[in-house]
């Protein structure tokens, strides 16, 4: 069963005091965690900025993090960022996968087209599209097709559900073949198995116009003749149904970036659904920024959310 050890998130607190509180003789004993991020540079090895899309002149790259001594196939993290789609990198995410690379998972931290190269839906498109490149690579990197949970936080977090709540009925993947595919064709997603979303806007629509109006919404959307439309499209209110897998949300009851409402809403949709879910609310908790109690029980509530749905 997965657990998760106070420890792990002051990790790094501990290796910075721990001279300081040993004996002067004391012999000092690692800690399991300890013992893994002292060797993750074996455990590990990373592929970065590997091309999975071009669009509009743009390459869309990936960076992989793979378990070097995997005995089988691997449960797969596909992690987007956030930044309200104006902004942000793959790069910055990189401190969160730990907790997922403790468990011997491969991760797929992504890229995709800001605002500043296309407009909405693109990159709702994009991260279809690493979901198609995760598919047609999974026997040279060992993916478990079967296990992937998308995640991310913010706009990451919404990129997340339309990656795995879009139909290919709404025609949003239609871009993904192109000449980083192998093939005439881009090959048909695989399903996600479970999403992880850190605070993700959930009715984009309902950030463009009216009492919870964004600036970085109305830029996504910018003046789009179809932008109604197009907001309800790429918004994951919109696909919720019976295929929809479970869902795991974190949001502060306080955020004034995206609206708690937008959890709650998913929370009520997916239960009318009949879709298992877990609304994890953290009690005055902005926009991210979540103290070590708080975070230590996030993680504690995802471990409990992946163990109760197989992983």
């Amino acid at each position: 069963m997965l657990t998760i050890r106070r420890h792990f998130i002051s990790a790094v607190l501990v290796l910075l005091t721990a001279s300081f509180v040993l004996a002067p003789h004391a012999v000092a004993q690692l800690t399991d965690t300890q013992a893994f991020l002292a060797d993750i540079a074996g455990q590990y090895r990373i592929v970065p900025n590997v091309v999975y899309h071009e669009a509009n002149n743009h390459e869309n790259t990936l960076d992989l993090y793979l378990p070097t001594n995997a005995s089988g196939r691997t449960p797969v993290l596909l992690m987007i960022h956030g930044g309200g789609w104006v902004a942000g990198t793959k790069e910055g995410q990189s401190l969160r996968l730990l907790p997922y690379l403790e468990m011997g998972w491969a991760v797929v931290n992504v890229s995709y087209r800001l605002v500043q190269v296309s407009r909405a839906p693109a990159a709702v498109e994009d991260c279809l599209c690493a979901l198609q490149w995760i598919a047609q690579n999974a026997d040279q990197y060992n993916f478990d097709l079967s296990k992937i949970v998308t995640t991310g936080n913010s706009a990451g977090g919404h990129l997340a559900l339309t990656t795995a709540l879009v139909p290919g009925s709404a025609g949003l993947n239609n871009q993904c073949a192109q000449r980083n595919f192998s093939g005439p064709t881009a090959t048909p997603s695989v399903p996600v198995a479970a999403v992880v979303n850190w605070y993700g806007i959930t009715d984009v629509e309902d950030l463009t116009r009216g009492k919870n109006t964004k600036g970085y919404a109305v830029e996504w959307m910018g003046n789009l003749i179809n932008r109604r439309d197009i907001a309800q499209l790429v918004s994951p209110l919109t696909h919720v149904s019976s295929e929809t897998p479970p869902i795991l949300t974190i949001h502060g009851d306080a955020d004034n970036i995206v609206p708690y409402s937008h959890a709650t809403r998913l929370h009520t949709a997916l239960d009318g659904a009949g879709i298992a879910n877990t609304l994890h609310t953290v009690p005055g908790g902005g926009h991210g920024g979540f103290n070590t109690d708080e975070t230590i029980a996030i993680y504690e509530t995802i471990y409990r959310f992946l163990n109760e749905h197989g992983f």
